[in-house]
């Protein structure tokens, strides 16, 4: 089938060029769009002048529509101040936003005169057949494409969800498309050559503070161990890689299925990183586990949350307290690093429960030093169009500002992309956070981080986190996180990774 137009990507910015990896999401849209429509990637963590480049490719390529990739927070903003150029330049020009915040706050999203569509949840086939409707001649309304959302004579529609799809999985990603696909891979603390990969897609959980819920609705589907492999030697051959970090959403899935792939990995021995939940981990046979001792697994997200079960039980996690101590200790006798993130200040009791993740996050220490600690604050995201259920609006509905009032989300883009609103988003901030907790979490952080240097910081010079390290001990051991002044002045001087803003 020759293609019947051409398609621009673009994956707005959200990190530094240095911690650019692969953009997933357009490279997956340009593979389906392969034999319908000819495609261009614009990569703004790459590009610093993305929006430019993209009003010229648009101006001087033919462009017949826009695809934008969206998640909530930083990329919120570069996507309005992408699309908003596009609008202004090329009023005529669809502009068709995808992703985590068009499937969550679709309404939103098509709030601002500059998106004429959003695509929620797997975004490929939508989009192929939302083309089809405006470009391709085919006679397919709007109302009948699944996964849609677009603004009726009446007002803003939202068509049913999409089925979750596997297809993905067997197309071939065009890295060539992105011009130099080398300069996406980095040192970092796994090698000199690490590589994002996607291997798997979704999570079968539906935990309530996590934009993968919202995309993928508790399905999953893992590889063949046939199709990692082949595209694990593709990115050592043809890229040199020399370690991979796994972007799957949950890697460790029913130890049948995570198996086979251990054994790809066991033979190729490449180090590498990736997320894992803790009863998986507990769930490995001891077969598995030596597979993941010669694969040379270095790390493993794992989402601890909360040390109190009944929050885990409301946040909807589906572990306990007693299975995250257990992944701790099982991922120490086998040589694995947890990274273990926490959610604090939840509504309900926001300076108990963060004390108690204190200590916790302690007690963890005690048993295992090495583990590495993620620290996030719980902020409950809304439900996607027609994926509210009882508890979700229970959730939701208890939510109260800084007034005691119910919190009301915003109703625009523009409005989730101020600071108080993207801070939300990224889990950062949030509206019931008093002034004081707020500074206890900082201070927890500013000693927690400089007595524990995360071990992925491969720029720091190795005495500076010594220095820090020193500073910080006995503020650490006495539990006297207040006020560290001298912390806080030595950081001017020696700057620290923080994996929660550039990743690995």
């Amino acid at each position: 089938m020759s293609a019947r137009g051409h398609i621009l990507l673009v994956n707005p910015a959200i990190t530094k060029r240095r911690n650019a990896r692969f953009p997933f999401a357009v490279l997956n849209l340009s593979a389906a769009l392969e034999g319908h429509y000819a495609s261009s990637i614009v990569d703004g963590n790459v590009d610093r002048h993305f929006i430019a480049t993209a009003l010229r490719r648009i101006e001087v390529g033919g462009i017949d529509a826009v695809g934008v990739s969206v998640m909530g927070g930083p990329q919120l903003r570069t996507a309005i101040l992408l699309s908003r150029a596009i609008r202004e330049r090329f009023p005529a020009v669809p502009i068709i936003w995808g992703g985590h915040f068009p499937t969550i706050c679709a309404e939103a999203s098509l709030a601002a005169p500059y998106v004429d569509y959003a695509v929620r949840g797997q975004g490929e086939d939508t989009f192929v057949e939302l083309l089809d409707s405006i470009l391709g001649g085919i006679a397919r309304p709007p109302a009948a494409i699944a996964g849609l959302s677009w603004r009726g004579a009446e007002g803003i529609v939202h068509n049913p969800r999409r089925p979750f799809s596997a297809a993905g999985m067997l197309r071939r990603l065009p890295y060539e498309r992105l011009g130099d696909p080398q300069q996406y891979l980095g040192r970092t603390f796994l090698g000199q050559r690490t590589s994002g990969l996607q291997a798997a897609l979704g999570c079968r959980f539906r935990c309530t503070f996590c934009g993968v819920a919202a995309m993928f609705r508790g399905k999953t589907a893992l590889p063949t161990a046939q199709r990692l492999e082949a595209e694990l030697q593709f990115l050592v051959e043809r890229y040199g890689a020399d370690s991979i970090q796994f972007f799957d959403h949950n890697f460790f899935d029913r130890e049948e299925d995570t198996a086979p792939l251990l054994e790809v990995l066991a033979r190729l021995q490449l180090p590498w990183w990736c997320f894992a939940r803790s009863d998986a981990l507990l769930n490995l046979s001891p077969q598995s586990w030596a597979l993941v001792r010669k694969s040379r697994l270095r790390m493993a997200y794992i989402g601890a949350e909360s040390p109190s079960d009944w929050l885990l039980h409301d946040m909807r996690k589906g572990t306990s307290t007693d299975q995250t101590l257990a992944a701790v200790e099982i991922c120490r006798r086998n040589g694995v690093i947890p990274e273990l993130s926490f959610m604090l200040a939840p509504p309900q009791d926001p300076e108990g429960e963060t004390e108690r993740t204190f200590e916790f996050i302690r007690h963890i220490k005690r048993v295992h030093p090495r583990t590495e600690i993620m620290l996030y604050v719980y902020a409950p995201l809304p439900p996607a169009p027609g994926e509210a259920s009882p508890h979700v609006e229970r959730t939701i509905a208890a939510l109260r500002g800084s007034d005691g009032a119910p919190l009301v989300f915003p109703a625009t883009a523009q409005e989730w992309a101020e600071p108080q609103w993207s801070a939300y988003w990224c889990h950062t901030d949030t509206p019931w956070l008093t002034p004081r907790l707020r500074e206890r979490i900082r201070d927890f952080s500013t000693v927690l981080g400089c007595r524990f240097p995360t071990i992925t910081d491969v720029r720091s010079p190795a005495w500076g986190k010594a220095a820090l390290r020193g500073l910080a001990s006995w503020r650490y051991s006495y539990g006297r996180y207040g006020r560290p002044w001298e912390l806080d002045f030595s950081r001017r001087f020696i700057r620290l990774w923080d994996p929660r803003i550039s990743g690995l």
